[in-house]
């Protein structure tokens, strides 16, 4: 069970800012625009003939982001757990929308998988399962963000590099990349096989 009610959480922010960065509670486009730029750092340059996943996709913003910077994406397939925005991402993008519980069900197999931001309200233990399932269904490598540091929060979920480490260690991930610096409290992770 998330750490909060996300659909509720959602709900509320959709209602209040439409659909935008704020809609998916992030804090502005801007920071939004700057973990895409992160998870970019880290993905291949040439993604024209790959499959990529986004896994807790929202809005399909990662894709359209890709789009208004002219990065072509063979295949892109996003998959969030809310119907809202398996709606609104299957309307933006035209892509196929998946939805699921990445924690626990069955997800497709794609070169490389991404996720920005939808590990910040899960349990601990669910952000875990989360991590595993992505980087089991990809060939090459699991790019994410989340937030970083040693804070106790009631509706956020951080991650110390440490802990990182750990779950890296624990999936056996042949190289570990980190990008921060770019938001406080904020990282991003390449797992790579």
């Amino acid at each position: 069970m998330p750490r909060i009610d996300s659909e509720k959480f959602y709900t509320s922010a959709i209602n209040e800012h439409g659909l935008t960065a704020r809609g998916v509670n992030w804090s502005s486009k801007e920071n939004q625009e700057l973990r895409f730029d992160a998870i970019l750092e880290l993905l291949p340059n040439d993604l024209s003939q790959t499959k990529l996943v986004d896994a807790g996709c929202g809005f399909g913003d990662f894709f359209l982001y890709t789009q208004k910077k002219s990065i072509p994406i063979k295949t892109y397939i996003g998959i969030d757990s809310l119907v809202d925005m398996y709606s609104i991402a299957s309307e933006q993008t035209a892509c196929e929308i998946i939805i699921a519980d990445i924690a626990k069900e069955k997800i497709p197999h794609a070169k490389h998988y991404i996720c920005s931001g939808a590990l910040n309200v899960l349990q601990k233990f669910e952000a875990i399962l989360f991590i595993r399932n992505c980087f089991l269904a990809c060939e090459n490598s699991f790019v994410f963000n989340t937030l970083h540091g040693d804070i106790e929060s009631e509706t956020y979920n951080y991650f110390t590099i440490r802990e990182i480490q750990k779950i890296a260690d624990d999936l056996g991930v042949v190289d570990i990349k980190f990008i921060s610096g770019y938001i406080k409290d904020d990282i991003t992770v390449g797992f790579f096989k």
